[in-house]
């Protein structure tokens, strides 16, 4: 048995025999970025202050000779063989740092599909390196030059090694950028992205039930948290509950069952607020809640919407004992500008 220390926070973690690093982390509720868990990424690379580890077998392109001798390693495949095992990760209160924005990055658009009655869904590939993000972050997305202003669209799929971005557009009567995006834009084009933005990434230390209530494309960045904390294996209970006006405007369906076959400990529910059907619930999140849940007290609650729905969600979550500093938001405004951490929270570029 080692230990493993992260700096500058000072918290240390068991690394049972035969576990990796990142293995020890997870089992902590510490989320170290990753994506092969086999020494081809990257992406969980961190630099070692003290300490010895087996590296294992890893790629040259993933962890450089002159990586290595200014004392990186890649967490998935380091094995610690020393009593303690000092690495460099996070902040000083352990919560992960935010990547810095990239400008401009190129993407090709691979797919596009309307996946509700107002909203398409984007397919998009990076032709140069990914944009690095957490889960519940945004990109921006627009051609100003064309008269398409950069407008901010939540990513809703967690990080795959390929760096494919699913982005999910809702039509709005007066915005230039959506209407391109559902008119024109078109499979196999070309656009620049910037980001990650955002800071709606909430504590991935958590060890409490999770809740989480989405209206509209507010769902897209509960999709990214969601998948990303089942991927990782999370074994408390998750609730999704998506709250829409008709049954054309919910989508990930299929998602979400896929998800509540697979994982035990997940569920969904949706609500509708202007029609009723059967196998769906009827009215507004604070109607419905209450019954569905009565008891908030020990749950980490994430919702994402308009601004209205997020002020009845946090309202709603409070009276049924939910803590505020257990409750995460993102409300979405018809112009979102991007929203960038401060410096002291931002990785050094990789």
């Amino acid at each position: 048995m080692s230990r493993v220390t992260i700096q500058p926070s000072g918290k240390s973690v068991e690394c049972a025999s035969g576990d990796t690093v990142l293995m020890a982390l997870e089992k902590a509720g510490y989320a170290l970025p990753n994506n092969c868990r086999a020494g081809a990424c990257g992406e969980c690379k961190v630099k070692v202050l003290s300490g010895q580890y087996d590296q294992g077998m890893v790629l040259d392109m993933a962890l450089s000779q002159d990586e290595r001798r200014q004392g990186f390693g890649l967490m998935c495949m380091a094995k610690p063989i020393s009593d303690e095992l000092v690495i460099e990760w996070g902040t000083a209160d352990a919560k992960p740092k935010l990547f810095p924005p990239r400008e401009n990055a190129l993407f090709v658009v691979t797919d596009k599909r309307p996946i509700a009655a107002r909203v398409v869904e984007l397919r998009l590939r990076p032709v140069g390196q990914p944009i690095r993000y957490w889960p519940g972050q945004y990109v921006t997305v627009g051609d100003p030059r064309a008269g398409y202003p950069a407008r901010a669209y939540s990513i809703s799929n967690a990080p795959r090694p390929d760096g494919e971005l699913v982005l999910q557009v809702a039509r709005a009567d007066d915005g230039a950028t959506s209407q391109w995006i559902h008119d024109q834009l078109a499979v196999g084009e070309s656009l620049k992205i910037s980001g990650a933005y955002g800071t709606f990434i909430g504590d991935p230390a958590v060890d409490t039930p999770v809740l989480c209530l989405a209206a509209g494309t507010g769902l897209a960045p509960i999709l990214s948290l969601a998948e990303a904390a089942l991927r990782r294996g999370f074994r408390k209970p998750v609730m999704m509950l998506m709250s829409a006006r008709t049954r054309q405007d919910a989508y990930a369906q299929g998602l979400m069952a896929w998800w509540r076959t697979k994982h035990r400990n997940f569920d969904y529910k949706i609500t509708l607020t202007r029609e009723q059907h059967e196998g769906f619930l009827h009215g507004r999140v604070d109607a419905v809640l209450p019954k569905l849940l009565p008891d908030l007290s020990r749950h980490t609650v994430f919702a994402a919407g308009s601004p209205e729905f997020t002020a009845c969600c946090v309202e709603t979550c409070k009276q049924l004992g939910a803590g505020a500093d257990m409750i995460y938001t993102e409300g979405f405004f018809s112009v979102q500008s991007p929203e960038v951490a401060a410096p002291e929270r931002l990785l050094p570029t990789p």
